[in-house]
């Protein structure tokens, strides 16, 4: 996707969350989101989406078949079962 695409409008779950827990300088602002769930060994990575373990739309399929990369919208790619 483009920066602007990427930033307005994340479609895969692991971009939303990671947008969510950029700190703001607005004392007034809700509190920074924390990524939940289990960082995954990187030396024995999971079955399946690398994201899963971390991921609250996480499915058996995601758990089990790696997404495939695909184009969504004109040259914005994700690779998620849930989009």
């Amino acid at each position: 996707a483009s920066r602007d695409a990427l930033f307005s409008r994340p479609l895969h779950p692991y971009t939303r969350a990671l947008l969510a827990a950029v700190p703001t300088l607005d004392p007034d602002s809700e509190p920074v989101a924390v990524v939940q769930g289990e960082i995954p060994d990187p030396s024995r990575p999971p079955s399946g989406c690398r994201f899963s373990s971390r991921c609250p739309q996480a499915s058996d399929r995601c758990r089990r078949d790696i997404p495939l990369l695909r184009e969504v919208a004109d040259g914005h790619h994700v690779a998620c079962h849930a989009v």
